[in-house]
């Protein structure tokens, strides 16, 4: 018993540290950049033009490793706990091909966006708000230090996604790294505070249908509309795209230096 629990442990630790440092290094090379080494020659490209306080950005830090160790813990319990046996993670990644691994790795990207979409939505909705999700808008004004500052109980919600997809098709536990990834990456550059796509790519064929750093502002800004992640084609089938989205993401890319 003393060997499991040890091993135990030692699981936990290391997903804790995998989580953890990819969101360090991610908001962190991101936050020095655009907020420190940049800041001064970039400012006028800032979505928004004033930047947050000291203050948000710790809060939005200090949330971010609750989130964490609430994820550290799931997962630990889908994937190496008690609860894994009952999901169809594969791990010898021979048992299905590479053109399967990557597929699973788009598929899962649909299928969180459908996810976050309608749970966003939800937690949106006044008798929920105040409960779960209020803490993540309390960053008005997102840096990429606000990636993961969600109260406990949206930590839980948000994890949901790594909890269900496994019982729903076969995936590699590398599969569900590299989703991760991506979702960290994207996770970070919506609360970037600074728009990288071109100008005029929120109304070009493809464009129209990504999420961007100036759409996932405006919720921050806002509150309402502009609920996906990923991809906008629920916030235009459903109608809750903002319209004074396109204006905004031209406005921001058309500034001229100060």
């Amino acid at each position: 018993m003393s060997e499991f629990m040890g091993e135990g442990n030692n699981q936990f630790i290391i997903i804790f540290l995998v989580i953890f440092l990819r969101y360090v290094i991610l908001a962190g090379i991101a936050f020095f950049l655009f907020y420190y080494a940049k800041k001064n020659s970039w400012s006028f490209r800032k979505i928004q033009t004033h930047f947050p306080s000291l203050t948000d950005y710790q809060r939005e830090f200090l949330y971010s490793v609750s989130t964490t160790i609430i994820f550290a813990t799931l997962g630990y319990l889908f994937f190496f706990g008690p609860i894994a046996q009952y999901t169809m993670v594969y791990r010898d990644i021979h048992a299905h091909s590479m053109v399967y691994f990557f597929g699973s790795v788009a598929i899962t990207l649909v299928v969180h966006d459908t996810y976050f979409y309608w749970t966003h939505r939800l937690m949106h909705r006044p008798e929920i708000f105040g409960y779960l999700h209020k803490v993540h808008h309390l960053s008005t004004n997102p840096s990429p230090w606000a990636a993961m500052a969600f109260h406990p109980l949206e930590a839980v919600v948000e994890y949901g996604i790594v909890a269900v997809v496994p019982f729903l098709y076969p995936i590699h536990p590398l599969a569900i790294a590299l989703f991760l990834l991506i979702m960290m990456i994207y996770n970070v550059y919506g609360h970037l505070g600074y728009e990288l796509y071109p100008k005029g790519f929120s109304n070009s064929p493809i464009g129209k249908w990504i999420n961007t750093s100036v759409n996932h502002n405006q919720h921050h800004q806002f509150f309402n509309g502009n609920y996906g992640l990923y991809f906008l084609w629920w916030d235009r089938w459903m109608g809750t795209l903002r319209e004074d989205y396109s204006r905004e993401f031209e406005e921001v890319k058309s500034r001229a230096r100060g």
